[in-house]
């Protein structure tokens, strides 16, 4: 699979050193894979992104896009971005923006505004003002402007902010489409962590500038495994049963006085009579299961 995109080391410290937004950042990015950036408010995702596209100068580190890392002005010309909402002129319809953008970005057909325009699902709002679209709406005009100079990388950050249930569906399936039949690479960041785990290829974990993990959507699965979720009067004591009667490693304590125990689930009868045995109180017992929320949660709070 192709490298695109590579981020070596990359820093951004701002002021006198009193601000470090992206420290030692590195990432590679493959064609058409779609990877989501994942962090708190803070982290580092929307300096990394513009970074991407030459909005803000690294402090160090280095870019290379397709394989270029010196003209990187004609390499982003095969890039499309979109960092904030979207700039739209309300007075106008979704086909004159559209129609600005094919001037400003040199696209040659006229036609290709009717085609991006049913593909985002906007081909029959006719005359009516942008000004009169719903935030949705105004997110799939945003993004069908990125698409119209063809794109091979796609950079979003937070396209769904804001949506409901239904726009961010209409986003999804818009990029997914765009991966899967025009292979476009796609770089977003959201929030919304079950909405990237429905979407991406990839998971890039970021957290206070720094890269914690990056791993796949099939990792993702053997990471985000069943656990037994237990809970007693006597947490520690807990602990240390099951480390002396099972000899287990593979447990964590989290916050709520809960253990999580991700060896020994078909021996649940026989862990439950091992604590209760202990004089132990049992209040909770059950098998479970992380999800991409949970499991960001728990790197998180490793670093």
């Amino acid at each position: 699979m192709e490298d695109i995109l590579q981020l070596e080391r990359l820093t951004k410290v701002y002021g006198k050193g009193n601000h470090t937004a992206a420290e030692n950042f590195t990432l590679t990015i493959k064609k058409g894979h779609i990877y989501g950036l994942i962090g708190p408010n803070g982290a580092g995702k929307t300096t990394i992104m513009k970074m991407i596209a030459g909005l803000t100068e690294p402090t160090g580190g280095k870019i290379t896009i397709f394989g270029n890392e010196k003209d990187l002005e004609e390499s982003r010309s095969r890039m499309s971005f979109m960092l904030e909402a979207p700039y739209l002129d309300g007075s106008m319809t979704a086909f004159e923006n559209m129609e600005y953008i094919r001037y400003v970005r040199g696209v040659a057909r006229e036609e290709r505004i009717k085609e991006i325009l049913d593909f985002v699902g906007l081909a029959d709002t006719g005359k009516k003002p942008v000004k009169q679209f719903s935030l949705g709406m105004k997110q799939r005009l945003g993004i069908g402007m990125a698409l119209l100079p063809g794109p091979e990388i796609m950079v979003l950050d937070e396209p769904v902010n804001g949506l409901d249930p239904e726009g961010i569906v209409d986003i999804r399936n818009i990029l997914k489409r765009l991966c899967a039949e025009e292979k476009t690479t796609i770089l977003i960041s959201s929030h919304l962590l079950s909405e990237l785990s429905e979407l991406c290829t990839d998971f890039v974990i970021i957290n206070h500038g720094k890269l914690v993990e990056c791993f796949s959507d099939g990792e993702l699965e053997e990471r985000c495994r069943c656990f037994l979720t237990i809970k007693t009067n006597d947490i520690n004591r807990t602990a240390a049963v099951l480390e002396e009667e099972f000899h287990v490693t593979e447990y964590q304590v989290m916050e709520k006085e809960e253990i999580r125990l991700y060896t020994h689930l078909d021996e649940v009868e026989k862990v439950s009579k091992s604590i209760t045995d202990n004089g132990l109180i049992l209040t909770k017992l059950a098998l479970e299961g992380e999800n991409l929320e949970e499991y960001y949660l728990s790197k998180v709070s490793q670093e």
